[in-house]
């Protein structure tokens, strides 16, 4: 699948590009799509300060030959009035390994740069991982780095709430990338 397109809009990597970009030379990569019950997403705004936008959540964890390469999440969400889509790769550990804009809809002058994406490096979820805190805004560009500083927040936060320890539970059982969803999901 790829993500919406809307007239104006710019796709860098369609979501099979990008989990390709996020796991280059995987032994296999793995999806499972979780709902969130209420106590998971009522943890995962508390730690992130900041909504969801939805419950359902695609986690896609690459492995090479000796192990867990980290995991993936596309976020997708909107600015002002129209969507764009990034993807966060963590570390096993919970740290930003990259940020990659997907796709962006808004005008181009409001697109925050690679550089700028680069800020979010290495960080891990703490009070200081917020605009006017280790993170420097988007000058004329405000709502579009809030945005951004947010899904990174979201996605630390999911990692914290769902994956720490991950391993150990059975009801995070992984599909096959390509796979449908398992029903009850």
């Amino acid at each position: 699948g790829s993500v919406p397109v809307a007239a104006g809009g710019e796709v860098f990597l369609s979501r099979k590009e990008a989990i390709a970009a996020a796991f280059p030379g995987a032994a296999r990569v793995d999806r499972r799509t979780v709902v969130l019950d209420d106590a998971q997403a009522e943890a995962i705004e508390g730690r992130a300060k900041a909504r969801l936008d939805t419950r359902l959540v695609t986690i896609y964890t690459g492995f090479h030959e000796d192990g867990m390469m980290g995991y993936a999440f596309i976020d997708i969400h909107t600015v002002r009035t129209l969507p764009e889509a990034f993807m966060v790769v963590l570390t096993p550990d919970g740290r930003v390994r990259s940020l990659r804009l997907l796709a962006f809809y808004e005008p181009q002058e409001y697109r925050p740069p690679d550089r700028w994406l680069e800020q979010f490096e290495q960080e891990r979820l703490g009070p200081e991982l917020r605009l006017q805190g280790k993170i420097h805004g988007i000058s004329g560009s405000t709502l579009s780095s809030r945005a951004v500083t947010s899904a990174v927040r979201r996605t630390l936060a999911l990692w914290e709430v769902m994956l720490k320890g991950d391993g150990e539970d059975p009801s995070l059982a992984a599909e096959p990338a390509g796979a449908p969803p398992t029903p009850g999901r």
